[in-house]
């Protein structure tokens, strides 16, 4: 099917960009609020997980995957094995049966999609210019792609509804060793590989005459050399018995989250073999791998909502663009530093609260920022 593109010039006048400017000031303004509210809560989830998973390391036991010893009930334990299931899951629509512990339908459609480009040119006057181009190609996608959102709709018309739907089978009971497995352990497992169709299994009576088996999967459409918009093709994944780690609470034979004086929960499963300080220190790590995330998300919120706050004065003095560009590089800078001092200042309020040493800690790297700024400052005007 041809791809295609079209190219929209619009330009407008430098008081509406003042008007989007100013009512830009509200949605900047709540991001400015929500960046203290992330920032702060991302401290204390922090240093909760961190204490959850001190008292668990101090706590948990090491035992053998196939020995239920019932002085361990209630503790929270670690082991190795394989997890496994006795149990063939089936997609009944399609026929397929697979002993596994997961089994997986993935349906995608052949779609229209849209992609764009822009680009913008201020104008003498305070006018914008924008050029925006748009492609149209095709290709597979899981997710229903709404055309109605394309700009240009006609001749680009998507179905507006899968013929069937992605589904996904877990085996009953998952054991690894002697212990079976919680639902929370088992969504944990991963390692899913392809499962193909081959093309000699008999297609269930109701697909007759509406599928074909090509490349491993069933396909719905004339010709799958040249796909169609609303063709679908149909593949499997399956999760097969492999080796994991587990750190939970043992329940007589079972295995589920264990609660902690701390306030939360530990639940851990990682595929291949640990041993308890490995899967700790993991966890320790993915910690405050997530904690610098959400420090950098706060940060990136603080920054949008001040440059948003700021906007009408470079949109001001874009009557001379170049004008404009000296202002808006002198907010943007501004921008950037007064969030660097409020994040380090919210993030050591937030420490004060729960770690009193390194919360006066980053106060005083805060405090240095805006000492250094003061004697640029003063420095530039002896300068001039």
């Amino acid at each position: 099917m041809p791809n295609d593109r079209f190219t929209e010039v619009t330009t407008q006048s430098w008081f509406g960009r003042i008007g989007n400017a100013f009512a830009g000031i509200i949605f900047g303004l709540i991001l400015f609020v929500v960046s203290f509210v992330v920032l702060f809560w991302n401290e204390g989830r922090a240093v909760k997980q961190a204490k959850i998973l001190h008292e668990g390391k101090g706590l948990v036991q090491p035992v053998p995957a196939f020995d239920v010893n019932p002085a361990n009930n209630q503790k929270l334990v670690q082991l190795s094995g394989k997890a496994e299931a006795n149990e063939t899951l089936a997609d009944p629509e399609f026929g397929i049966q697979e002993k596994a512990l997961k089994l997986s339908r993935v349906v995608e459609a052949y779609q229209w999609q849209e992609k764009q480009q822009s680009h913008s040119q201020k104008n003498i006057g305070g006018s914008e210019t924008t050029t925006t181009t748009y492609d149209y190609t095709t290709a597979w996608s899981k997710n229903l792609i709404n055309s109605a959102y394309f700009k240009r709709p006609q001749g680009h018309d998507n179905p507006g509804s899968m013929l069937y739907s992605s589904r996904d089978y877990m085996a009953n009971e998952i054991k690894v060793g002697a212990f079976s497995l919680s639902d929370g352990l088992k969504r944990k497992i991963g390692n899913a590989v392809a499962l193909d169709v081959v093309s000699s299994t008999p297609l269930p009576q109701a697909l007759q005459g509406k599928a074909k088996i090509i490349d491993g999967k069933f396909y719905f459409g004339n010709n799958p050399q040249s796909p169609q918009v609303g063709d679908l093709r149909i593949g499997f994944m399956v999760v097969r018995p492999c080796d994991v780690t587990i750190v939970a609470q043992q329940f007589s034979g079972a295995l589920g989250p264990y609660f902690t004086k701390a306030g939360g929960n530990i639940e851990m499963l990682r595929m291949g073999t640990y041993s308890a300080d490995d899967m700790f220190d993991m966890a320790g790590k993915d910690n405050k791998n997530l904690t610098w995330i959400l420090r950098a998300v706060g940060f990136l919120l603080m920054f949008i909502g001040l440059s948003m706050l700021s906007k009408p004065l470079s949109t001001l003095a874009d009557v001379l663009p170049f004008l404009g560009n000296i202002v808006g590089m002198g907010t943007g800078i501004i921008a950037f530093l007064f969030s660097a001092v409020l994040s380090l200042l919210t993030i050591a309020l937030a420490w004060l609260a729960y770690r009193p040493l390194l919360g006066i800690f980053l106060i005083v790297a805060a405090g240095g920022i805006v000492y250094g700024l003061g004697q640029w400052k003063q420095q530039q005007k002896a300068q001039g």
